[in-house]
Formats: C-alpha cells, structure tokens, sequence
C-alpha cells in the first residue's frame, strides 16, 4: 500500500480509503467492524464517512454509520487512523438533520461537528469535509447550471471563519470540499490565503471510467494549488463490475433503491460499460479490476474511496491495487472513452 500527502497538509494517507455508506443499512455493525478490520489489516489508514449516513439518506438511519464507525475506532490507536467525516448542506429534503439543514453558517458547523465527534467517540476529525455547496449548482447526476435558481446562501468567507474557529479548538485538524465545482474550489482558496483561513487540502468528487468530468478543470487545478483528490464511486455504483450486465435485477444499490438510478439511466451507460467489461476481459482483468486500476493509478489521486456490502467485494476491491495498466491497454480505454463520453455526470 502506497502513502501519500494530502494536499498541502501533513497527513499521509493510503492510496485507498474505506467508504462506510453502507454502514447501518445494508451492512449491520457486525459487517461494517469486519470491513474495517480488513481494511486496517491491509494497510488502509484513511476512512470516510458523513453524519448523513447510512445511505440512503433516512431519519432512521440518520447517524448510524459513524456510531458504528466510533464504536469500532474506540478500540483503535487513534493516532493510526486519517478520520474523515463530513457536514450535510441544504438544498435537499433532509428535514430530519439540524431541521433542513438550514445553512452551512457558523451554528450549523458547530452543531453538525459536535454531533459527529460524540457518534465518532473521538475529540477530534482529521478532515472535515462540505458535503456540498450550500449554493446553487448542479450536482447528483445534473448537469446544467441554472442561474434562475440563485438563493441567498452563507457566504464563502463565513464558512471558513467558522470552520477556522473549529480549527483552532482541535476539533478539526483539515478542511476538505466535496461534490464542489472549480469556481468554488478557487474561492475557498482565494479568500483562505486572503483572510489567513483554513485552505482547503481536498475535494472528494465522483470519478470513474463512466464520469472523467472532473479531469476537464478541476485537475489543472487541484495540481497547481496541490488540492489532494479523493473520487468516490470508482465503480460507478456497481454497473462498472459488470453485474447488472448479466442480470439487471441483480442485488444492489440501483435495484434496492430507485433514487440511486438517477445518474445511470443516460443513454449510453449500457453501451459504454459493455466495451469496458468486454476490454477488460481481453486483458484478462474482471471489469472491477480494470475501473479501480484506472483510478487507482491516475497520476492525480491521492487516495481512492472504496465501498463493499461483503467481504468478498472488498476482499477483491483491495486486491485491485496490485493491477497496473499497460500503455497498450490505457489507450485502448481512451479509445472507449472517446467513443462514449462521460455518459454518467
């Protein structure tokens, strides 16, 4: 396993990084301290989760995964482990989190932060994350920005005073951005090195064989004021392992959960999975090794964020990490890519 910086910080974390989404809904807690315990076995050292978890988003669910997460990091040495969480925003129907959640204003920080570090039974989050922007842009699966949307959101500058405040305790130790758009990302970094505020040192943004979106501004960006990257869905939430090429019924996110499907029903995700599956077997790769080996080895990420409902999938997920991609191979994708561009968003 490979350890890099995060961004500008002085955290080191594993080229993979342990998603928990599926803590307290699909998985019991039994499950999610067994995946844990792989993944530390194998050199993991970086986990994520959210107070919105377990997904989907539900009143019942509503802080599950990191109680269970907390539960399993008592046991831990803390000091061994990059613990990342992160703040639900407003402008989805979540009424049950903080009553909206209203805002991502100084009371909401607070409150969200305080909650998560007693379900996390920790005093302190290494990165701290916006799950995303208050304001208005498109996001989960839109893809056009629609200034007749405009509302009144917490200013930039106000988020980060906030969240320096949160610094300065030891409540959190980084700040981190997510499901964020590259004039956000220059803002956030604008008005830090302006104010002496907390810098951002990460985005977690989708990424995969199916959503290469992010290579067209973020990239540049996050090179040049050296962000680090974190995608998540690397397999495009299960279509990428070709399972529901075989069967569309198949058990998964997108068949047990309607709302899931919203980002994969575009015209051409069945076509472009297909050529994937079918390059991938050429190669003698299953269509799981080839979409995380592609983003494991982007020149770009610093660590990618993997999810399982078995220890069978993570098992094999982990085990990608070995596979590299030839020249031959990674222009044959480009081939693919060109051919079915971004056809998820």
């Amino acid at each position: 396993m490979d350890y890099r910086q995060l961004g500008r910080s002085d955290l080191k974390v594993s080229g993979i990084c342990l998603g928990t989404m599926t803590f307290g809904q699909q998985n019991t807690e039994a499950d999610g301290h067994a995946q844990l315990d792989m993944a530390r076995d194998a050199g993991i050292n970086f986990i994520d989760t959210a107070e919105m978890y377990a997904v989907p988003a539900r009143a019942e669910t509503y802080g599950a995964t990191e109680s269970i997460v907390g539960n399993w990091l008592r046991r831990q040495a803390r000091d061994r482990i990059v613990l990342a969480t992160k703040i639900a925003g407003p402008a989805r129907s979540l009424d049950w989190i903080r009553g909206g959640p209203p805002a991502l204003d100084r009371a909401n920080l607070r409150a969200a932060l305080e909650g998560s570090l007693r379900r996390l039974r920790t005093d302190y989050v290494d990165l701290y994350q916006l799950h995303w922007p208050e304001r208005n842009q498109p996001m989960f699966g839109q893809w056009q920005y629609d200034p007749a949307r405009e509302a009144e959101c917490t200013p930039i500058r106000a988020q980060l005073e906030a969240l320096a405040e949160l610094v300065a305790e030891g409540k959190i130790r980084y700040v981190g951005l997510s499901n964020e758009h590259p004039w956000g990302v220059m803002q956030f970094l604008r008005l830090a090195d302006e104010y002496g505020l907390p810098r951002v040192v990460s985005i977690q943004n989708c990424y995969s064989l199916l959503n290469r979106v992010f290579e067209y501004g973020l990239v540049e960006i996050c090179h040049r004021e050296q962000v680090g990257v974190l995608p998540y869905s690397p397999l495009g939430f299960g279509h990428l392992t070709g399972k529901y090429l075989v069967d569309p019924a198949a058990p998964g996110r997108l068949t047990e959960f309607e709302s899931f499907g919203q980002r994969y029903t575009k015209p051409n995700v069945v076509p472009a999975v297909t050529a994937y599956a079918d390059l991938a077997r050429k190669h003698g790769l299953s269509p799981t090794e080839l979409a995380l080996a592609f983003v494991y080895r982007r020149w770009f990420v610093t660590s990618t964020i993997i999810g399982a409902t078995s220890l069978a999938q993570l098992s094999e997920n982990i085990a990608a990490w070995a596979r590299s991609l030839d020249q031959e191979l990674m222009a044959e994708i480009e081939a693919v890519h060109l051919r079915y561009t971004n056809p998820v968003l």
